[in-house]
């Protein structure tokens, strides 16, 4: 099957792989180069990289215009497949391959529409997380879905939720395609009573608090990442926590916003039970873990606050 494949981040790369070792990829669409880490240079998509790699062509674009979609329509695709792109498709791309354009999203949809469904899967405590492969249609990831997978999400950070997600998707999108080829794929439409909407995550909504349960405050940490860090003041400096869980019940317990050092462990009193911090990057220094870091604290304030 000839393919058009559009995608940018790490979560589109397994799709791109898959495709490129069973298919004919005609051509690859991704947003064009970009500052993607602290070293301010301009830095390619994960696409991109993967797509040279692959020795597939490349083209970088932000927007449909015109000598854009001229290239998809000289591609002569059977099918368009995406994977978190980062574009608007208008309907004369969604139309123009034979087969239509079919997205492989990070949700059981309806559930989490939107930008961020895995990050939004985690705050909200849901118990599974999935991809669907879907139709795109004009509103944001309202098309009918063909097929679903799904995994667990207790436990897990928003980047090993989002590779095991993207190796199912991918593996998914495989298995829809030679049905989509036969006309036999069953597609069905969204229960819109069913939706939830996942936003953007804004850097706030991850900020570590002591007047929230424990639990709370650490799928925060786990929902955490570069864009949107887990952040709190610990013995009246500022942190960045990498890695946490729920303390285990024992002991003393601690009063929300109290801290306590235990044999190199560092536990943070919540609203409802403790926070134990397992990794920790201090502002201006390395990160370090839980034990390395209540080593220097001597004499240091035994109150932990949320960043105002």
């Amino acid at each position: 099957m000839r393919i058009v494949f559009m995608g940018t981040p790490d979560f589109a790369v397994p799709s791109l792989r898959a495709l490129a070792a069973a298919h004919d990829v005609a051509l690859v669409l991704t947003r064009p180069d970009a500052v993607r880490s602290r070293g301010k240079k301009l830095e390619p998509s994960p696409v991109k990289a993967a797509a040279l790699e692959l020795g597939l062509p490349v083209l970088e674009a932000k927007r449909m215009e015109p000598e854009v979609v001229d290239a998809l329509r000289a591609a002569r695709a059977d099918v368009f497949c995406v994977a978190a792109y980062g574009c608007i498709l208008p309907d004369e791309v969604l139309t123009m391959a034979p087969l239509g354009c079919v997205n492989v999203h990070a949700s059981l949809l309806p559930r989490w529409r939107g930008a961020a469904p895995i990050q939004r899967a985690i705050l909200a405590g849901d118990a599974e997380a999935g991809v669907s492969i879907m139709r795109i249609g004009h509103g944001v990831d309202t098309g009918a879905f063909c097929a679903q997978a799904s995994c667990s999400v207790a436990g897990k950070s928003a980047d090993e939720l989002t590779s095991e997600l993207a190796e199912l998707g991918a593996g998914l999108l495989l298995e829809v395609l030679p049905e989509l080829a036969a006309g036999t794929v069953s597609w069905t439409e969204q229960d819109e009573a069913l939706v939830t909407h996942a936003a953007k995550i804004q850097k706030a909504e991850l900020r570590l608090d002591p007047a929230v349960s424990a639990a709370d405050n650490e799928r925060r940490a786990l929902a955490s990442s570069d864009a949107a860090p887990a952040r709190c003041m610990l013995a009246g400096k500022p942190v960045r926590v990498l890695a946490a869980r729920v303390a285990p019940v024992s002991g003393a317990v601690l009063a929300a916003g109290e801290l306590a050092i235990q044999g190199g462990r560092v536990l943070l009193g919540c609203g409802e039970g403790a926070l134990e911090v397992l990794e920790l990057k201090p502002d201006g220094k390395r990160a370090m873990d839980a034990a390395a870091w209540a080593a220097g604290q001597r004499g240091a304030a035994v109150t932990w606050e949320a960043l105002s």
